[in-house]
């Protein structure tokens, strides 16, 4: 244990840094003392930064601070619930594409291919204004035009080992596909699609902000870093605090998922051990 801390200190430094990030999103309503983030009184709208609001008030009268840190816990589940649909989707998709081949492979490659066709970002402000506007039909188009990169991944590493020679044993002693697909196939993709959904949280949290920045994600009241930055842009000169806050919260929690991300890298891909 002592050796693994000493060779992979940013890991663990950033482990750290996800943690605290994790925790600020569970423990939001001790973070704020006892301020409501949806709750707005009109006499305290547009107050600057001060000792009673850290990060002032916006045009409702609502404490930015305490928007901010429940912000946390609404861009932070929206972008872990993304990551996993992908994830999961992706996985099994390209697994069984990469295993059997053939008819299986065609279709599900040829449907990736055509969600690829389109861009993504596009894509998905049409299925969400389509499905309507919310956080969770926001989280539904992101996972609808991004399952493709995991899709190719997987199978990608599922051919290398496709016809090798304990694969090709295994079969012919009778092991069940089930059984192959598990104890082989899965185990061999896992690190590598790991170390890309670690890195992808940053990234798919942008893309759930712009969703809501637009009009097309989390709605009013709800607590959403890029729903703030919708509503503060109108206040830009004069109320400037209300597009800093949140759009500082976005930049530190996607280089800190970023950077996590980079070290799982360092620590899991096969090349450097």
């Amino acid at each position: 244990m002592k050796d693994f801390v000493e060779k992979n200190r940013s890991f663990i430094f950033f482990c750290f840094l996800v943690l605290l990030v994790v925790l600020v999103a569970v423990f939001a309503p001790f973070l704020v003392r006892g301020q409501d983030p949806t709750e707005g009184a009109l006499a305290n709208a547009l107050q600057r930064p001060s000792g009673e609001h850290w990060f002032g008030t916006d045009k409702l009268g609502r404490d930015i601070f305490a928007r901010v840190i429940y912000g946390t816990r609404t861009s932070l589940t929206a972008a872990l619930s993304v990551v996993t649909i992908i994830f999961a989707v992706g996985t099994v998709l390209g697994i069984l594409a990469g295993y059997f081949g053939g008819v299986v492979d065609a279709v599900i490659m040829r449907f990736s291919d055509m969600m690829v066709s389109f861009p993504g970002m596009v894509l998905a402000i049409a299925i969400a204004g389509i499905l309507g506007a919310s956080i969770q039909n926001a989280v539904l188009a992101i996972s609808m035009v991004s399952w493709t990169k995991y899709a190719r991944l997987a199978r990608s590493l599922v051919l290398k080992i496709r016809h090798r020679d304990y694969v090709a044993a295994a079969v012919v002693t009778g092991s069940k596909t089930p059984y192959i697909l598990m104890r082989y196939m899965l185990p061999n993709a896992l690190p590598t699609l790991i170390i890309t959904g670690a890195t992808d949280i940053g990234s798919m949290m942008l893309e759930l902000a712009g969703l809501s920045f637009l009009g097309f994600g989390a709605q009013a009241p709800i607590p959403e870093w890029g729903l703030m930055l919708n509503e503060g842009r109108a206040y830009m000169a004069a109320a400037p605090w209300l597009m800093i806050f949140p759009g500082l919260a976005i930049f530190i929690v996607v280089v800190v998922f970023n950077l996590f991300g980079d070290s799982l890298r360092d620590v899991l891909d096969p090349r450097d051990e």
